[in-house]
């Protein structure tokens, strides 16, 4: 185990990348401390490792970071985040907080491996990549043992991100839809990512600045078709070209969901970096190193596919239909309720109940639909709101039969169709669930 007198602090920890780095660091034998936002998710994500709660957004001094580094050889970070959102701030996550970092990191002589991305620069079109830039600038400028790694797309028996995007659309039957079918990508195995990460713990690379990608990029189109091979999805019977302008209203779209909290990864700056292409220099590393990286036939070569990553990329494909058919039920049931008050009061003071009563009660349950079904569309409350749905159902249910037992009925099936709703819901539970 070749690293086993390091201790090791990782950022980002339960993310796609930093889940992946840490598992590898551990089985080198590392002392690793995760830094995680959430303790919660990390610890339901990496149960064995040691969680140190922290929020990136807060550690904007040097003095910030001091009790983080007690007993630290090394700090990956593998934090980031693609966009601004209400959890979410480029400026402080990618660079505010990293040039702190790096100067409490200078302070001890712990040295640093910055996971970047292809094409940051300072005068990028995203500030995704603006931003990173910066972060790597303020390293270099702390003069700490650095590394910077920028991977092109990373392939990883997971997914989130661009390999989530890829395996979403990978899962539409018959027919691919694609736009930019001719961008270039070059792609990057998470073994090889967790590789170059070790391999500067080490010191068996030099310090600089490496792309991570492999030698010869492929097209997009080419890229999608080999992730549906890979998952066993027939070859679809034919491609349906998003034009750009599609592109960008879909994009937009995206970005409004991003301010309920929704982290697509159709928003503006994943589909312009993607318009862009993902195309790295792989000759300094494999100049460093000696080595070349897998290339994507070669990768998904080396990954598992099981049922459950099939299934996981239909799903995808179907939660936002899901999330929207719960959340137009719930607010068309409630409206529906106020808009025909005087019939829906009728129904209960037809079986006995005062005119005062039924008008409150049927207020009051159309005003709990209205919040259910707006609920779900807030991102942080959308796993509750499914099982409050599926609670409301089950109260709705036993009530209305003891109470009006003639709804069973009726033939537009109100109680019937709560069953199909309620069930919906319970589907949507699970895939709400942020890790």
């Amino acid at each position: 185990m070749r690293l086993s007198n390091k201790n090791v602090l990782v950022l980002g920890a339960y993310g796609f990348i930093g889940a992946a780095v840490t598992r590898s660091l551990q089985a080198e034998g590392a002392h690793v401390a995760a830094f995680v936002r959430n303790l919660k998710t990390g610890a339901k994500v990496l149960p064995d490792v040691t969680q140190v709660q922290g929020d990136l957004r807060t550690c904007l001094r040097p003095e910030d970071w001091a009790a983080h580094l007690e007993r630290v050889d090394c700090v990956v970070n593998c934090a980031g985040a693609l966009q601004d959102g209400p959890a979410d701030d480029l400026e402080t996550v990618h660079h505010n907080a990293i040039a702190a970092l790096g100067q409490a990191c200078a302070q001890r002589s712990i040295a640093v491996v910055q996971i970047s991305a292809i094409g940051a620069d300072t005068d990028a079109e995203t500030d995704f990549m603006r931003t990173k830039a910066t972060g790597d600038a303020a390293l270099r400028a702390c003069d700490v043992p650095l590394w910077i790694f920028k991977p092109g797309l990373v392939i990883g028996q997971s997914d989130y991100g661009g390999t989530a995007l890829l395996r979403m659309l990978a899962a539409v039957p018959f027919v691919q839809p694609i736009a930019y079918p001719q961008a270039p990508v070059q792609c990057v195995g998470m073994p090889d990512l967790c590789h170059a990460v070790t391999g500067a713990l080490v010191d068996e690379i030099p310090q600089g600045t490496y792309d991570l990608v492999e030698d010869m990029p492929a097209v997009l189109s080419d890229v999608l078709a080999a992730t549906r091979s890979w998952l066993g999805f027939p070859e679809a019977q034919f491609s349906i070209i998003v034009p750009p302008v599609i592109t960008r209203l879909v994009a937009r779209g995206a970005d409004a969901l991003g301010h309920l909290g929704w982290r697509s990864p159709l928003r503006s700056n994943a589909m312009t970096v993607m318009g862009d292409g993902v195309v790295g220099d792989p000759e300094p590393y494999r100049a460093a190193t000696g080595q070349k990286l897998a290339p994507l036939p070669q990768i998904y070569a080396g990954l598992i596919c099981s049922r459950e990553h099939r299934l996981a990329a239909r799903m995808s494909l179907l939660m936002p239909l899901v999330v929207a058919v719960l959340s137009l039920f719930w607010l068309l049931s409630g409206l529906f309720g106020l808009v025909g008050l005087p019939k829906a009061t009728s129904v209960l003071t037809g079986v006995g109940w005062s005119t005062g009563m039924a008008v409150a009660s049927v207020l009051f349950w159309s005003f709990v639909d209205i919040a259910l079904g707006l609920a779900i569309l807030w991102r942080p409350w959308a796993a509750r709101a499914c099982l409050a749905q599926v609670a409301v159902a089950i109260f709705y249910l036993p009530a209305a039969s003891f109470t009006v037992s003639g709804l069973w009925l009726d033939p537009l099936g109100p109680l019937i169709k709560t069953l199909p709703a309620m069930t919906l819901s319970l589907v949507a539970w699970p895939l709400l669930q942020s890790r």
